[in-house]
């Protein structure tokens, strides 16, 4: 199956820092929902975007909302700018993003990680190794060891600006990895709903009418404000975006991947982060691979950036809702962190885009479920005073199976059809 030649184009769109003007602000305010006090006071079902802003609204006091017509974002400032979840459906529409309502509700802030979920997190690579963020000098990397940084974690962002389409965001920190290099950094991050003509032009093709979508993208700079250099000795930081999404049994990860032989590309994926992943639940094709993402089974896969492209997805047939996440891939750029859990031997060796399966881990326990796509930047080799950029951008369409077969095809050279056959049977074990 060949993977449509407009990635190209795409691969070119995403390196444009300045794609969109930032507009004015106005005064920050808590989001209502819709027009009509009345709707404020509806019950909406678990699952729909007017049951998770009612809830959201609870727990947070500062919550940003942004819309256009039916296409809806709730963003939270008080978790580092993230997107919470989003619709494609106004308040009754069904809810994208991944809650962790017990987590939220309990007001428990836990000691390792604090997994609230959310459409579109911010945090900084790597994870693990000699410059892990997450691990303190000369501790042992197993889970009584690893902290996420509360400047990622349970730190508010500040919020520069906002109106019904934008939201601005920045964050000073300063962190230190494993080998003892000290970060002084500024984070700033800018959350955008997109229209029509922007999502058209992105994804280098038309929409076609009738269909109900939202688009979002999310601008992540960060800038070295220290006085020493980042690089391959002192270590290096890198952006790195995951989006928590609601499964089904029948969801499907789509992974376009760049054809060749191993000798020059390396090997084609990353599949046993927990283990190897079933051969019933990894498809790989000529140039596109499937994974499942039922949250049934806790599993991982990545891409390097010598196989990545600038775009995955994935499709809900239970749903019937198509997802696409594009993101920045700059060209001849292989330097990305190392996350794995051990001393290594290529920190820089690491990959651009992964998608983790939620499932049951031994005891039987589960946090979600929920599956994950996430991207990376490249890892920052910045001197003082230098920043990097890295765009995220997520989109949903709902519509009927002649809309989505030709969106598909036009983005994936897939038809919905060949995607929903996959994995056919569903629950796969």
């Amino acid at each position: 199956m060949a993977i449509k030649n407009c990635l190209s184009k795409v691969r070119t769109t995403l390196l444009l820092t300045g794609l969109l003007a930032h507009v004015a602000c106005s005064p920050t305010s808590k989001p209502e929902q819709s027009n009509q006090e009345t709707e404020e006071k509806m019950d909406y079902m678990q699952g729909t975007f007017g049951y998770d802003l009612n809830f959201l609204n609870q727990h947070y006091d500062d919550l940003v909302l942004l819309q256009n017509a039916e296409a809806q974002a709730i963003i939270s400032p008080a978790l580092q700018g993230r997107v919470m979840t989003s619709t494609a459906d106004g308040a009754s529409g069904k809810s994208f993003g991944w809650l962790n309502y017990d987590l939220i509700a309990s007001g428990v802030v836990e000691e390792h990680f604090n997994p609230t979920g959310g459409e579109e997190r911010f945090w900084l690579g790597p994870e693990g190794g000699q410059f892990s963020i997450y691990f303190k000098a000369g501790t042992s990397f197993d889970f009584a060891n690893w902290y996420v940084p509360k400047e990622i974690d349970t730190e508010s962002f500040d919020l520069v600006s906002n109106n019904d389409r934008e939201a601005v965001f920045q964050k000073a920190m300063e962190l230190t990895n494993y080998s003892g290099t000290k970060f002084k950094l500024t984070v700033d991050r800018t959350v955008r709903l997109l229209n029509l003509a922007e999502a058209e032009e992105l994804l280098a093709t038309s929409i076609p009418k009738g269909m109900r979508w939202v688009g979002f993208e999310t601008e992540n700079k960060i800038s070295n404000d220290g006085e020493n250099t980042w690089d391959e000795e002192s270590g290096m930081l890198s952006v790195w975006i995951l989006s928590m999404f609601n499964p089904s049994p029948k969801t499907t990860v789509i992974v376009p991947f760049r054809p060749g032989e191993e000798t020059v590309f390396g090997k084609i994926v990353t599949d046993d982060y927990f283990g190897k992943v079933p051969a019933n639940r990894l498809k790989i094709m000529e140039n596109v691979l499937f994974f499942q993402a039922d949250g049934n089974k806790r599993s991982k896969i990545g891409l390097s950036p010598k196989r990545a492209l600038p775009i995955m997805g994935s499709y809900d047939a239970q749903d019937s809702v198509l997802t696409i996440a594009q993101y920045s891939l700059p060209e001849n750029n292989d330097r990305y962190v190392n996350s794995l859990w051990e001393i290594q031997k290529e920190p820089f060796a690491g990959d651009a885009v992964n998608s983790y399966n939620d499932g049951p881990l031994e005891d039987g326990n589960q946090l979600g479920p929920f599956y994950e796509i996430e991207s990376s930047s490249p890892a920052a080799a910045l001197q003082a005073g230098a920043s990097q950029i890295h765009f995220h951008r997520t989109f949903h369409f709902m519509g009927t199976p002649e809309q989505l077969n030709q969106l598909s095809t036009s983005i994936f050279n897939l038809r919905i059809d060949e995607i929903e056959g996959i994995f056919a049977k569903g629950d796969n074990e």
